[in-house]
C-alpha cells in the first residue's frame, strides 16, 4: 500500500463494486492500472472484503440474529432428547442452514483453484475485461428470460447448491459474485430483490473465511519480502469499504424492487471494452 489516499480510493472502489453486479475484482484490478499503480493483488482485495463483510452484518443483523435464535432452538430440542424428523424447523434455521450449504461449493473450488487464480492469466486486463463483457450479456438474457415468481420461502437444497455453485465462478475477476449469483437466482425463477438479498447473505460466510486466509496470506508475503504493513492504511480502507458498501447494499435492494439490471449490464460491456481498448494501446498495463 502506498498512501492513504490509495487505501482509501481501493476502500471505496471495493465497497461499491462489491455489491453492485460489476465486478469488484476487476475493479480492484482496473482502477490501480488507470492510475498507474501496482496490482495489489488477490490477498489485499480480499482483505478488504472484511469491510464488505462488516457492511452485510450491520445491513442484515436482525436477520441474521433471528437464523442464529433458530439454530440455537434447534441445537437445543436436538440435545435434550429431541429427534430429527420431529424437529419443525423455522424458515430462518432452514436460510441458515441453506447459507452454510451454498458455501460448500465455493469452499471447494476456492481450495482446488486459489493458485491457479493468483499466479495465472485470469488477472490480465484483457481476460477481466472480457469476463466484465461476457457474464454482462449473460446477466442480460437471464433478464429476458427470468419468471419472477418465486419467493425464499420455497428455495430448497438443489436451488442452493445451483447458486452456491454459481457463486464459485466469482472468484474469477471480472465475473462478480452479486452478478452471478443474481443470474442464477434469475434463471431459478426468484425475484430480483429477494435474489440479491439471498446473494448478499450467502456471501457472508465465504467472504470471512476468505478475508481471514488472505490476511494471513498477506502477513506472510509481507514479511518475507521484508516489507511491513502500513495497518493504519489497511483499517482506512476496510473502514471506508464498509461505510461504502453499506450504502451500496441499500441502494441495489431498492433499485431492483421496480427496475431490471439493464444499467449495470451496459456499464459491463462500455467499461470491458474500454479497458481492452486502453491496454491495447499501451496506456494501462
Amino acid at each position: 500500500m502506498k498512501s492513504v489516499s490509495e487505501a482509501f480510493i481501493l476502500g471505496i472502489v471495493q465497497g461499491i463494486t462489491e455489491f453492485l453486479p460489476i465486478s469488484s475484482t476487476a475493479h480492484l484490478r482496473i482502477v490501480p492500472a488507470l492510475f498507474h499503480w501496482s496490482d495489489p493483488g488477490t490477498a489485499f482485495s480480499a482483505v478488504l472484503q472484511i469491510g464488505t463483510m462488516v457492511a452485510v452484518v450491520i445491513y442484515f443483523w436482525k436477520d441474521l440474529i433471528k437464523m442464529y435464535e433458530a439454530l440455537i432452538k434447534d441445537f437445543i430440542f436436538l440435545c435434550s432428547g429431541g429427534k430429527t424428523n420431529e424437529l419443525i424447523r423455522s424458515y430462518e434455521s432452514k436460510l441458515a442452514l441453506w447459507i452454510l450449504l451454498g458455501t460448500v461449493p465455493i469452499c471447494i473450488f476456492g481450495f482446488l483453484f486459489k493458485k491457479p487464480i493468483e499466479e495465472g492469466m485470469v488477472r490480465d486486463l484483457n481476460i477481466v475485461a472480457f469476463y466484465l463483457i461476457f457474464f454482462g450479456i449473460l446477466l442480460f438474457f437471464s433478464e429476458i428470460i427470468a419468471k419472477e415468481t418465486r419467493v425464499l420461502t420455497s428455495i430448497n437444497a438443489l436451488d442452493v447448491l445451483l447458486i452456491g455453485l454459481a457463486q464459485s465462478f466469482a472468484l474469477i475477476p471480472g465475473v462478480s459474485r452479486s452478478g452471478v449469483t443474481l443470474f442464477a437466482g434469475l434463471l431459478l425463477g426468484f425475484k430480483r430483490p429477494l435474489a440479491a438479498r439471498f446473494s448478499f447473505l450467502l456471501s457472508v460466510p465465504a467472504v470471512l473465511a476468505s478475508s481471514v486466509l488472505e490476511l494471513n496470506t498477506l502477513i506472510l508475503n509481507i514479511e518475507s519480502t521484508g516489507n511491513r504493513i502500513i495497518w493504519s492504511d489497511l483499517l482506512i480502507g476496510i473502514v471506508a469499504a464498509c461505510a461504502s458498501g453499506y450504502f451500496a447494499i441499500d441502494f441495489l435492494l431498492k433499485y431492483l424492487q421496480t427496475r431490471k439490471t439493464h444499467v449495470f449490464v451496459l456499464y459491463r460491456v462500455l467499461i470491458g471494452a474500454l479497458v481492452i481498448y486502453l491496454n491495447c494501446r499501451g496506456l494501462i498495463h
